[in-house]
Formats: C-alpha cells, sequence, structure tokens
C-alpha cells in the first residue's frame, strides 16, 4: 500500500522528540510538508534538518510551550493567518508528573488540562475551517492507553487522558460530514523519555534497580519489548492518510498487546 502525502501539510506538536518526532519523519518521507510545533527552539531547528525534502516539500516550525494555551492559538493563528491550509493535526505533548490522583493537587489537573484538551481546542478551532474548504481533515491525539484501563500511579495523567478522548469522540461525530476524520493513537510501553522518567520513578518507589524494574515491566508486556516510536509513527501516518479515509472516532493501541480488555 502506497502511502502518498505529497502537497498536504501537517503540524506534528511534541515534535522534537519520541512520537512525535518519529510522526514528523515519517510524515515527511511519505511526501508532506510539516510544521513542527514544541517549545525548544533548538532542538526544532535538529528535527527540520532531519526531515525528508524529496519530494520538492518545505518545513517550517513554531514555539510555544502547551502549559501557555493563549501562546499556542497565537503561534497556530500566525499561521492560519497566513493563508495555509493544514490538513493533518497530530497533537502531542508531554503528559502530567506520575503520582496518585488523591495526592494531586487541583492545580496539577489545570496544568494538564491546558497543556492538553485547551491547547488542542484551540489548534482544532483554527485548523478546521481551512480543513473543510479542502474536503480533507485528519486530527490525530497521541494519548495513552490509560484511556482503556487507567495506569495506577498516573493519576492526573488518566484523568486528562480521559478527557481528550472523550473530546476526540464528540469531534469526530461533528466533522465527519466535511471529510474529517479524528482519530486517536493509544501509545502502550513506547521506548521514550517519558517511559523511562516512569520507569525510574517506580524501581525507585520499589526500592530496585531500574534494570530490574524493567525487565518485570517487559514480562508483563506480551510482546515481550518496548516499543521504537516509530511503530507509533506509522500508525500516525496510516490514519493521516486517503487510505484511512473511513476509520473515524476510535481509540487505536500500540501497545504490543499490553491494554487487558478490547
Amino acid at each position: 500500500m502506497l502511502i502518498d502525502l505529497k502537497d498536504k501539510l501537517a503540524l506534528v506538536c511534541g515534535s522534537t522528540q519520541g512520537i512525535g518526532k518519529a510522526s514528523a519523519l515519517q510524515l515527511a518521507e511519505s511526501g508532506a510538508s510539516v510544521i513542527l510545533f514544541a517549545r525548544n527552539e533548538e532542538k526544532i531547528k535538529q528535527v527540520v534538518n532531519e526531515l525528508s525534502t524529496s519530494r520538492g516539500q518545505s518545513h517550517q516550525y513554531l514555539v510555544a510551550d502547551f502549559l501557555d494555551p493563549e501562546k499556542v492559538k497565537e503561534q497556530i493563528h500566525n499561521i492560519i493567518g497566513s493563508g495555509k491550509i493544514i490538513h493533518i493535526v497530530v497533537n502531542n505533548t508531554g503528559g502530567p508528573a506520575p503520582g496518585t490522583a488523591i495526592d494531586a493537587d487541583p492545580a496539577d489537573f489545570l496544568k494538564g488540562f491546558n497543556a492538553h484538551l485547551i491547547s488542542y481546542q484551540h489548534i482544532a478551532q483554527a485548523v478546521v475551517p481551512g480543513m473543510k474548504k479542502a474536503g480533507y481533515g485528519r486530527l490525530i491525539n497521541i494519548i495513552s492507553t490509560s484511556v482503556k484501563a487507567p495506569i495506577q500511579g498516573l493519576g492526573v495523567s488518566n484523568t486528562i487522558r480521559g478527557a481528550v478522548a472523550n473530546w476526540a469522540k464528540t469531534l469526530s461525530v461533528e466533522l465527519a460530514p466535511f471529510g474529517i476524520t479524528v482519530n486517536n493513537i493509544l501509545p502502550g510501553n513506547i521506548d521514550t523519555t517519558r517511559l523511562k522518567s516512569i520507569f525510574e520513578k517506580r524501581s525507585k518507589d520499589a526500592g530496585i534497580t531500574l534494570e530490574s524494574y524493567t525487565k518485570q515491566a517487559l514480562a508483563t508486556i506480551p510482546a515481550r519489548r518496548l516499543a521504537d516510536p516509530k511503530e507509533a509513527g506509522w500508525a500516525v501516518t496510516f490514519l493521516a492518510s486517503d487510505k484511512a479515509s473511513y476509520i473515524n472516532g476510535i481509540n487505536l493501541p500500540v501497545d504490543g498487546g499490553f491494554t487487558p480488555g478490547l
């Protein structure tokens, strides 16, 4: 199956590392022009130089911290105001810090909502008019398997991720008549900086070495390994393409069979 995204413009958030970076690389490899969106300008510049231009694409970037939704709104409207139509959006940003829900400060929930749901809403409101005009749109949200089964020790994250999933499902119904799909990728144990930080905290709490904890964690995954971020990037690229035009409103686990349930 050939995925051809030539003449498509993709906005990829959290694109300096992990799943965001892998998605940006894969989308560019498939012919899309890419707008990277993250908070660290030096890292963004490095990733821009790694993106394929073999199909004559041009790439650019935006800088904002998603903890500041108004800055996100300002940056995305600058792009839309220049007349560009963004066909593909990959919503992705770092998750809330680990910890139990009962011990979380209410401010932690507000920070999580701002970084995820509110920032994503600003982006959607900015890009959807252009998608409607083009008759083509893909909103793809990188969330978590906690949407299907809450993960112990990630109280704030579980709450925020569930809200984003329900927001996305609602949008998928509202936007489907315009050729726009809204889907969620639910990463499991992906070899990212965030997963490493979670494993480090859990191993410390358990009083064992990181190596021992990692070995135990891998034993709970049917595939018996962590995923490479590019494996999530491939799923993103498929959902971004015309080959996924009738797939809408789904939660797609990329987890090696880890999630307990259908």
